[in-house]
């Protein structure tokens, strides 16, 4: 549902286009491709003043003290595409954010992403990358001193299964061809069987701790080798409505890192993968090789 703007918001976006943009001069601010940070005092006279971000990566973090006036963040990857619509942009706002709205805008309309003060803890809000861009407004505040309004932010391609997976849908099981392309994708693969399962009410997640004993792939030092038989353990987060339960068997579990964490894709049985491996390799479907023993 789209949001009415804020009182003073129309404004400031028909204001775009009269020019009104970047008063704030040169070295105000710190700003590298990923990352930005500034401060709302370099203009608090000009309260109705809208700041453009640039930036152009794949992950980084904005942080913006002292909030006044309004933010256009604009987010590029650091790649050269034709088309950026098969991309996801996810936002995670720091844990004391607060003296700004966020917003979704496009277009001249709005949509609300994240009401100033919030406190839902390590909530990843996302959203297509045709979806519209980063509109963020100071909300009026009796004292400016204490508030800084910040997020990490993720560009992630959702063509790939493992990602589409992740973001959209992390409880609904894989089909089997989301299986295999999760297994050529993800950012870990391993088979390994759940040692136990930890509900975090707060965080709304599950910790699952895994004990792996088949490494097929890993970016991030997730699984740290053990020195029992030459297993693997590490931790995978998800989300607590999934309903995961320690159970017997060996699964292969794949996913993705987010945010600096590992959280779970696909993970069927293993011999559910090994059967969709083999039917997809006789048929000359495999997308990857992988051995499956």
């Amino acid at each position: 549902m789209l949001s009415a703007p804020a009182p003073g918001l129309l404004p400031l976006l028909l204001g775009l286009g009269l020019g009104l943009l970047c008063r704030g001069g040169a070295g105000q601010y710190s700003s590298d491709l990923c990352n930005w940070k500034g401060s709302g005092l370099t203009h608090e006279s000009h309260k109705k003043d809208v700041e453009q971000v640039y930036l152009r990566c794949s992950e980084g973090s904005v942080k913006w003290m002292y909030p006044t006036g309004a933010l256009i963040v604009n987010l590029r990857p650091n790649t050269l595409s034709a088309s950026y619509k098969h991309l996801t942009v996810c936002i995670k706002p720091f844990k004391d954010s607060s003296g700004a709205n966020i917003y979704l805008e496009k277009t001249g309309e709005l949509k609300l992403l994240v009401r100033d003060g919030d406190r839902s803890p390590n909530k990843v809000y996302c959203f297509g990358y045709d979806q519209g861009g980063l509109f963020i407004e100071a909300t009026p505040q009796q004292d400016i001193s204490r508030k800084i309004t910040g997020f990490q932010y993720e560009l992630i391609n959702k063509g790939t299964a493992s990602d589409l997976h992740t973001v959209s849908a992390p409880c609904r099981p894989c089909s089997d061809t989301e299986v295999l392309l999760a297994v050529c994708t993800s950012d870990f693969v391993v088979r390994g069987s759940i040692q136990d399962v930890t509900n975090e009410a707060e965080q709304q997640e599950s910790v699952i701790d895994i004990s792996a004993n088949k490494l097929y792939r890993q970016k991030s030092k997730v699984f740290q080798p053990t020195e029992e038989n030459g297993s693997w353990r590490g931790q995978i987060k998800t989300p607590l409505e999934c309903g995961v339960k320690p159970g017997d068997g060996d699964f292969l579990f794949t996913g993705r890192m987010q945010f600096g964490e590992a959280r779970l894709g696909c993970a069927p049985r293993f011999k559910d993968f090994q059967r969709m491996y083999k039917e997809a390799k006789d048929k000359g479907l495999n997308p990857c090789e992988i051995g499956p023993d």
